[in-house]
């Protein structure tokens, strides 16, 4: 029974979650910090636009597994080495958001960017103090879907010996321990429930000015 196993190998799922979140947490930030000026390149520049997001959609199609196994002979590391789940998920994660970078800028009010540029706002203060800041609720949004699939791609990685919970979806395949595998299961589950609403969360308190926004709109 699941009451019975879980305390018995609390040690094991501790220590499976954590990996998880790291593996699944640190190419998201790493994604993000490419897929910024990514994304702005590709919002400044139509040429530029036309190469890099058909180019992060054909990276983002490549299946997983195929790069786990790929990378350590691309990289030099060693095939139980998490570093080459971390170099694949920032992959996927900065092909996923070039496109809501790019998107987002876009998104931004023409009129709100002409009346920064008429107040003597430089390019990377504009875009710095004005465009991005606008942008981030559009970006969130990526954020979201990338955080979501990267917690679900990490157990794929239990595949080639490094996966964090999706270690005990394996293994207990392999003892057909029906327990292991469901605690792998929801746990992976409440890890992208909570990521999501983290972001969502960050998401509202990075644009106050949404809220004053609804607030103001909402009858008396």
């Amino acid at each position: 029974m699941i009451w019975d196993w879980v305390p018995r190998n609390l040690p094991l799922i501790l220590g499976a979650l954590g990996e998880h979140v790291v593996l699944s947490a640190l190419p998201v930030l790493v994604g993000l910090a490419l897929a910024v000026p990514l994304g702005w390149l590709a919002h400044r520049s139509r040429a530029v636009r036309a190469i890099l997001i058909p180019s992060a959609g054909v990276l983002y199609t490549l299946p997983s597994l195929v790069l786990f196994i790929a990378l350590p002979g691309i990289l030099g590391t060693k095939t139980l080495n998490p570093v080459n789940v971390v170099v694949a998920l920032t992959v996927y994660t900065a092909a996923l958001l070039v496109r809501s970078v790019a998107d987002a800028l876009a998104a931004v009010p023409a009129m709100v960017v002409a009346a920064a540029t008429a107040m003597g706002f430089r390019p990377t203060r504009r875009f710095v103090e004005v465009e991005f800041p606008l942008a981030v609720p559009v970006l969130i949004s990526g954020l979201r879907v990338a955080t979501v699939s990267n917690i679900s791609l990490v157990s794929v990685g239990a595949l080639v010996g490094v996966g964090g919970l999706g270690q005990l979806f394996t293994v207990g395949f392999n003892r057909q321990n029906l327990t292991e595998v469901l605690v792998g299961i929801l746990l992976s589950m409440l890890l992208a429930l909570v990521a999501d609403a983290l972001l969502l969360t960050l998401g509202r308190f990075a644009t106050p000015w949404d809220r004053v926004g609804a607030a103001a709109g909402r009858p008396a």
